[in-house]
């Protein structure tokens, strides 16, 4: 699975040609933010301004065919921009944060060997750390991981998140309960480090030199207001048949792209455990809840300059900071 991904991000990201940069090498420039803020628009706005292109740092728009669940651009919304780790993998196909770290890493690099600025987008909070900063990956355990995978079949998601919250709450809050995966990755790391997982988490020290990174600002009511009106028209423009046609080609059985917010409550509503209005507000949910904890953990970040969202001159504001850094 790694081999074809970075096959598909090698020919993405500069079709193997490099060429050394004829000025100083460009920033790193990252907008971040929680769910439905604007990041999308303003990236590929910034992008075009200083002839730059978008390397996605969202988690799940790495899979081809989630389109209308992501939120990914259109092609005709990204204005000619070229973008990386879009449509990458099979929906079957398991992704973890440490080959995502790769993969954007080599993106971010080759656009800065070129000489163009990459633009890194996401609110996938943990995956834009572990691409910018400095992070090595705790080891696995084989036996250890099985156990808690065991157990989790056993008891459930919830159980082994109240366990985690006992253990180690910061790491509880940050992980949604119903985050299986990371919820026993965490376990594994703090049985196998005796460290707490937050401790293991990347620090503020950057991976590159010169990055900036901007955040969008959204007062928290706005914010749940935009996310309803994201969804009610996720469904009006056919979430749910993309969704199915997805089961189609093994979604449900995928570990990762499954878990995906509103495709993970489709796939309930599907199989019959819920209504399809109970799957839609179970999405606007559970959004929000994503989105206050996106918005906690960008905010811990002192080096992040927070715009807001609705500013005229949110374009220009946002240049001005880039410029900051050379």
């Amino acid at each position: 699975m790694v081999h074809s991904a970075r096959s598909l991000t090698s020919r993405q990201v500069g079709d193997n040609r490099r060429v050394s940069p004829t000025s100083a090498t460009p920033p790193v420039i990252a907008v971040v933010g929680p769910t439905a803020a604007g990041k999308s628009d303003l990236a590929v706005e910034l992008a075009q301004t200083l002839g730059g292109e978008v390397v996605n740092g969202d988690s799940m728009q790495i899979y081809r065919g989630m389109d209308i669940g992501t939120a990914k651009l259109p092609l005709e919304q990204r204005h000619g921009v070229r973008h990386h780790l879009l449509d990458v993998l099979h929906v079957g196909e398991p992704a973890t944060v440490a080959e995502f770290q790769g993969w954007a890493r080599e993106a971010i690099s080759d656009c800065r060997a070129r000489g163009v600025p990459p633009v890194f987008v996401g609110g996938s909070a943990l995956y834009l750390r572990a691409v910018l900063d400095e992070f090595e990956f705790p080891g696995t355990d084989a036996e250890v991981r099985r156990r808690l995978e065991d157990e989790l079949g056993a008891v459930g998601a919830g159980a082994l998140h109240s366990r985690l919250h006992g253990v180690d709450p910061v790491a509880a809050e940050a992980i949604m309960p119903s985050n299986s995966r990371r919820v026993v990755r965490a376990l594994e790391v703090i049985e196998l480090t005796g460290r707490p997982y937050r401790a293991t988490l990347p620090q503020h020290l950057y991976a590159f030199d010169r990055v900036v990174q901007v955040g969008l600002d959204v007062p928290r009511e706005i914010l749940d207001s935009r996310i309803a009106l994201r969804v009610d028209h996720m469904w009006e423009v056919g979430l749910v048949d993309e969704v199915r046609a997805l089961e189609r080609h093994g979604l449900r059985e995928g570990r990762t792209a499954c878990r995906a917010l509103g495709y993970a409550q489709v796939l309930r509503f599907l199989a019959g455990e819920c209504t399809e209005d109970g799957a839609r507000l179970a999405t606007v949910a559970g959004t929000r809840r994503f989105a206050r904890r996106q918005d906690a953990w960008f905010r811990r970040d002192p080096r992040i300059g927070w715009l807001p969202y609705d500013a005229e001159d949110l374009p220009a504001r946002a240049l001005d900071a880039v410029r900051s850094v050379g």
